[in-house]
This record gives C-alpha cells, sequence and structure tokens, in this order.
C-alpha cells in the first residue's frame, strides 16, 4: 500500500480529517489528489475531469478555497465588439461570458451588434458603496435612540477608527442607523476601491464598533445584521444601491430596430411594459427586468467574481420608451459588487478573462463597471427584441438544444 493509500484509509476510518491531509504530504498537488482518491472512493467513481487543471491551487488554498479537489470547467464564449461611450470605458470591447446556457452568447452578440451599429451605449457609475450593518442590542428602546444619537455626534470617531485598518477603504456614512424595539442597526457605508471590499469593510466596521462598545456598553449582537444587505435580493439595495450603482443607455432608429430585431420600437416598448413592469409588479419581484442575471452570472464566473453576489447584481430595472419614433431603451443596477484586483480575480482564468477586456488589476474597476452595464443592455435589448418578434422559443431551439 503507498502512502497516498494509506492516507485515503485513515480518512475512510475517520482517523485523520480532510483539512489535516496536507500535514501528511510533500505538496498541495498531492494533497488534493489524495482527497479526490477519497471522493471517488467514497463515492464509487472515477473523477477524471475534476483532476484536468491549470490552477495554482497552493496559491487558491491560501484565500481562495478549502479541501480542494480539483476544478470544474465551464465553457466559456467571446462575445463582441461592444461600443461603450462611459466615463471610463470609451471604445469597442470584447467580453468573455461563462455560460452552459446555449444561445446565451449569441444573443448578448446580437445586441451588441444592435448597440455598436447605433453609435455605442452611453454609460454612467452613478453611486459606489460597499456596506455592513451589525445589531446591537441594548437594555430599551430608550438606550437604543441614545446609542443612534451618540453614533450621530461621534461619526468623525468612528471613520477615524474603522479607516485605521485599511489603505483603501473610507468610511463615507452610518446610515440608515434603525431602531426595532431594543435592537439597533445601523448600516456602515464604505467606498473599497478597485476591491469588491467586503472583507475590507467588515474588519473596518468591527474596529469602528469595538469603540461604540468600549464608550457606550451596547452589545453586539452580530457583526451581520442582514441590513447590509449581502447576498440577498432586497428592496433597499434596490433604492440605496451597494457596490457599484449603474445606468446604461442607447436610442435605436426605427429603421435599426426592424432591421436588426425584427421588430418595432413600440412592440418592445408593449413588452417591456406589459412583461418588465406589470409582470414584475404582480408576481412582486424586486427588480423589474428581463434576464439581467444571465449576463451578470456569466461574466461573474469568466472574471473570479464572488458568485454569490448575482443575486444582487441581477436587481434593476429596464425602461423603453419611444423617442421620436425611435427606440429609447435603457438598463439600471443599482447593486452590482465587482473587484478587479483580490478575492476570485486572483485566480489564473479569472485573470486572463479581465485581460481581454484590459480590466485586471488596480485602478480598472470603474472600466469593468461600465462594461458589464453595457453587456447587461446588450443582453436584455436583444431578448426583449426576440419576444417582441416572437423569435424566443426559436432561438432556443436551434441554439440550446443542439
Amino acid at each position: 500500500m503507498t502512502g497516498k493509500d494509506e492516507i485515503i484509509e485513515k480518512l475512510l476510518k475517520g482517523e485523520i480529517k480532510l483539512h489535516e491531509i496536507e500535514k501528511f504530504t510533500d505538496n498541495v498537488r498531492e494533497a488534493v489528489d489524495i482527497r479526490r482518491g477519497f471522493a471517488e472512493k467514497i463515492s464509487n467513481t472515477h473523477l477524471e475531469h475534476l483532476s484536468n487543471y491549470s490552477l495554482d491551487l497552493e496559491e487558491a488554498l491560501k484565500r481562495n478555497i478549502e479541501n480542494p479537489i480539483g476544478t470544474v470547467q465551464i465553457p466559456v464564449g467571446l462575445a463582441g465588439p461592444l461600443k461603450i461611450r462611459g466615463e471610463h470605458a470609451d471604445g469597442d470591447f470584447y467580453v468573455p461570458l461563462a455560460t452552459s446556457e446555449g444561445a446565451l452568447v449569441a444573443s448578448v452578440s446580437r445586441g451588441f451588434s444592435v448597440i455598436s451599429e447605433a453609435g455605442g451605449a452611453t454609460v454612467r457609475i452613478s453611486g459606489d458603496k460597499m456596506t455592513r450593518a451589525p445589531v446591537i442590542k441594548t437594555s430599551s428602546v430608550v438606550k437604543a435612540l441614545k446609542i443612534k444619537d451618540w453614533i450621530g455626534e461621534h461619526f468623525k470617531e468612528l471613520k477615524k477608527a474603522a479607516e485605521v485598518t485599511t489603505r483603501h477603504g473610507k468610511l463615507l456614512k452610518i446610515d440608515p442607523v434603525i431602531v426595532v424595539g431594543r435592537y439597533l442597526y445601523p448600516r456602515f457605508v464604505f467606498t473599497t476601491g478597485d476591491s469588491m471590499g467586503m472583507n475590507m469593510v467588515t474588519i473596518a466596521t468591527e474596529a469602528a464598533l469595538n469603540l461604540l462598545t468600549h464608550k457606550t456598553g451596547a452589545h453586539v449582537v452580530a457583526l451581520s445584521g442582514n441590513l447590509c444587505v449581502d447576498k440577498k435580493p432586497s428592496t433597499l439595495n434596490l433604492i440605496e444601491g451597494r457596490g457599484k450603482s449603474l445606468v446604461a443607455e442607447i436610442v435605436i432608429p426605427r429603421k435599426m430596430v426592424e432591421k436588426k430585431l425584427k421588430t418595432t420600437p413600440e412592440a418592445i416598448v408593449e413588452v417591456n411594459t406589459a412583461k418588465n413592469l406589470i409582470g414584475s409588479a404582480i408576481s412582486g419581484s424586486m427588480g423589474f427586468n428581463a434576464h439581467y442575471a444571465n449576463m451578470i452570472g456569466a461574466i461573474f464566473l469568466a472574471t473570479g467574481q464572488d458568485e454569490a453576489h448575482i443575486v444582487e447584481g441581477s436587481l434593476g430595472i429596464t425602461t423603453a420608451e419611444m423617442e421620436d419614433g425611435d427606440l429609447y431603451f435603457s438598463v439600471t443596477l443599482p447593486d452590482v459588487p465587482l473587484a478587479t484586483i483580490g478575492g476570485g480575480t486572483r485566480l489564473e482564468t479569472a485573470r486572463e478573462c479581465l485581460e481581454i477586456m484590459g480590466v485586471s488589476g488596480t485602478g480598472k474597476v470603474g472600466k469593468f463597471a461600465e462594461i458589464v452595464a453595457g453587456t447587461v443592455l446588450a443582453g436584455e435589448l436583444s431578448l426583449m427584441g426576440a419576444l417582441a418578434a416572437g423569435h424566443l422559443a426559436r432561438a432556443h431551439k436551434e441554439l440550446g438544444r443542439g
């Protein structure tokens, strides 16, 4: 029996734990192979494709994953060119999309073509923030209100305490501060530079809370009280924004709508009103759009973003209006947490996908955000055109069923 087999036997007997394997091996690659061998034993299967990867899992093990057994593979398609007229992104861009849904890349590419021919999408970042909101318990509502007042009066001290922990994070405000019974929910709002910043603001908020509890005697129940609101659909985030708040718009001439989308501006406006606005309202949706999640998810998976933030990034409102016989079309995404440094962007495949767009590294997150918004605009426009023309089912039959 080899050393590898002996370790697998010990795992099967419960004598050692999965996270302890590295103690008994010479390198991470060997530990990954052993852990995968254990998974094959308990599942009676052969994990051939999980074992084929080029990522440096020794580096990933430091910050990105625990107990690795390999990697999964998702097809990555390239859509483009997309013409953007933004403050940070200005020009033509090709966008990598990671997805297993047939027709998505083709649909986004069609949207890119329409937008580019119409002169390009105008894109702006309307807000930039990351939040953490703890929950504090006091002895009474009277005490809770006193601490709320204390927070307002001592913001500068709390800001100083928070910012000591980070070179890039800046505490902008603590708002809202909500009192529920004797519980207090203060929402700490930061900017975080090119990092998505969730870990950054968590550490900074904890430092500010240490000062608050020392001065007021308040009891912090949890560092996150769900008012953040992180990785969940939220009306608060729809209104207040979180991550990058983005707007992309385009005016498409009537003849181009008829030629490229095979429909009319009036038909797209009607579908948007009936589906995205009224349909979303009667279903209680928090986002009034057709499929932001498709584009947000595909870009996030390709570029190493936190995939759980697809939930937030999919919030938003699509508008379609007539403008002198032409089509005005826009997407508003109030809550898109993004990064070009740190987290999953460190992974080799993610970095390569970011490099395709020229947005890898420091100083590029604004450019990346505008490309993301333009991509959502294209995908949304293409789908709305397909629905208005009655082509949705046909496209999926041709491209999604092979």
